[in-house]
């Protein structure tokens, strides 16, 4: 299935969640196995043979394409969380995104000292949820090898806050 494709099967919600926003809801895409394949065969192939250690997936959306990606890969996945979510010692990481902020928790022991590390979601949009995800990781001494992301809405600049050049988005919304 072509990029184009994959685009048109988005729903576009306008005013969501306040006005002005437009929301690109991709449960429309994730219920399409055709489609739903498509994304994780290319996003597999961008990132298949570099040198990875663990894929770790950002809630809540961003976890369906960690787990697919992971299991592609033949690699673990380690979940990155809302507060009050995980029940293990924690480290946590504080972000602001186009429309509020909130913090995001990791277990202490899911990235061990040295791995190299994909940071997989949904949608980057100003890179809050990301970059917080990419301090984490690196605090608890891993390396931050890429960035992958279903879809990027270009013109908020959120790669602009990423710790890493390596950053890649199936879809771009200019």
């Amino acid at each position: 299935m072509v990029v184009s494709d994959l685009k048109k099967i988005i729903r576009e919600v306008p005013d969501y969640p306040k006005p002005g926003i437009t929301f690109y809801d991709l449960t429309t895409l994730f219920k399409s196995g055709p489609a739903f394949h498509s994304v994780i065969e290319r996003l597999a192939g961008r990132f298949r043979g570099d040198k990875l250690d663990v894929v770790v997936g950002i809630e809540a959306r961003g976890f369906m394409i960690a787990a697919a990606l992971a299991y592609e890969l033949s690699l673990g996945i380690v979940p990155v969380r809302k507060p009050g979510k995980l029940p293990w010692k924690l480290m946590g990481e504080d972000y602001t995104l186009e429309y509020g902020t909130g913090r995001l928790e990791m277990h202490e022991d899911g990235i061990e000292r040295g791995q190299s590390v994909l940071v997989v979601d949904d949608v980057l949009a100003t890179g809050g949820t990301a970059a917080a995800t990419g301090r984490l990781v690196e605090r608890l001494g891993g390396k931050v090898y890429g960035y992958g992301f279903l879809a990027e809405l270009k013109f908020l600049k959120g790669r602009e806050r990423l710790s890493s050049d390596n950053v890649f988005s199936l879809i771009s919304y200019a």
